[in-house]
């Protein structure tokens, strides 16, 4: 992939853009098989390659420069300000939505904000486009409520210019330091949630809920966890860290009984939402911590789904697990390292089958799915 901002110097978040997509892929493939003690019986399946470009569903871009010039992009590693509204990992509608939301930030009179004077209401603008509708979701991140009756006053002008836009929102972030958003969100549109659909699954996505920002290989890892587990003996399952509820809402088929787990109340409730679109009566959703409800089940679930954030399970949750012997495990995980760690606490498990999906190329990052059976499937 041609970058003009790698080439300049300019941008270093993929920090892998000069060695060739393949090589990429290789080298994760043998960092995971390093990584992982696969038995004989083990399988380790060929990596999932992305698009080398054009796959990213939602842009952060750090609002920089003037009131009258606004720039859309990042501080780079040099303190510079760079404009990164043509990056090639954004499909080119970004670009024609860029413009628009400039030049609102004109008219509206949002100053952005400067870390180093502590001056300013506009910290950031994040947006999301869905891939199955083409509508967006844009989200103001500012530092007071100052210049949210702005951003009301002016919004219908930017409607009419990106009559796509469905949900909009202003995050509120007072703290001077470099934390994306805060807890507070405003919702200045209509609509609450933005529909995206993945394989034949609806989903949905709130302006403060995780959505995964390679859709297409996200499609691609809930079917592959569909695949694996069709053909299994499995009644009641229960996915952990569910999020909007892809892998449950993938799972779901008649017989089987679904109870999906997630702290975040806004996220639950975009995925019951997919639930009642799907019409199955045992998919239930509920909004608990995912290490509190597994340690006061008494009754273990046939398969048990795990997508745990960079930290992974840890060891009491994995002990939790290891007490509770689902027959079945389903692990996705988005760092490979603390996979590995769980893995070796959950000892009674064999590795069945291994795959990378690709979800950020020209990085070292990559979403890895294991199935691992019980040992002993008759205890």
């Amino acid at each position: 992939m041609l970058c003009q901002y790698f080439a300049a110097e300019q941008c270093r978040s993929c920090q892998l853009l000069a060695m060739p997509y393949e090589q990429q892929l290789a080298k994760k493939q043998q960092q995971l098989s390093q990584l992982l003690s696969l038995p004989q019986d083990g399988l380790l399946l060929p990596p999932v390659a992305s698009a080398e470009f054009h796959f990213r569903n939602k842009a952060k871009m750090v609002v920089m420069g003037s009131v009258t010039k606004p720039v859309l992009g990042i501080i780079n590693h040099q303190q510079q300000e760079i404009d990164l509204t043509g990056c090639p990992l954004y499909p080119s509608a970004f670009q024609d939505a860029f413009v628009p939301i400039v030049e609102f930030i004109q008219r509206a009179h949002l100053t952005p904000y400067d870390v180093t004077t502590k001056k300013g209401e506009l910290k950031f603008i994040l947006l999301t486009r869905s891939e199955a509708t083409g509508l967006w979701m844009l989200r103001f991140v500012l530092r007071s409520q100052n210049c949210v009756a702005a951003i009301r006053k002016h919004l219908p002008s930017l409607q009419a210019q990106l009559p796509s836009l469905s949900v909009c929102s202003v995050n509120l972030q007072p703290e001077h330091k470099a934390v994306l958003e805060g807890e507070m969100e405003i919702l200045l549109s209509d609509e609450s949630m933005l529909a995206e659909q993945l394989n034949d699954v609806p989903l949905y996505i709130q302006p403060q809920g995780f959505f995964q920002t390679n859709p297409a290989l996200a499609a691609k890892l809930y079917q592959a966890a569909r695949d694996w587990t069709n053909h299994l003996p499995l009644v009641h399952i229960w996915d952990l860290f569910c999020g909007v509820g892809g892998f449950a809402l993938h799972l779901a088929a008649p017989g089987r009984v679904i109870t999906g787990i997630e702290i975040s109340a806004s996220a639950i409730e975009c995925a019951s939402r997919s639930a009642v679109e799907l019409g199955f009566e045992h998919l239930q959703f509920q909004a608990l911590d995912a290490a509190a409800f597994a340690k006061a089940q008494q009754q273990r679930p046939d398969l048990l789904v795990v997508n745990p954030p960079r930290r992974g399970l840890g060891a009491e949750l994995c002990a939790t697990v290891s007490q509770l012997q689902p027959r079945w495990l389903l692990y996705s995980s988005c760092h490979p390292q603390s996979l590995q760690s769980d893995l070796a606490l959950l000892s009674q498990y064999k590795v069945r089958k291994v795959q990378l999906f690709d979800f950020f190329p020209h990085t070292a990052h990559a979403e890895v799915l294991c199935l691992l059976q019980l040992s002993d499937p008759a205890a």
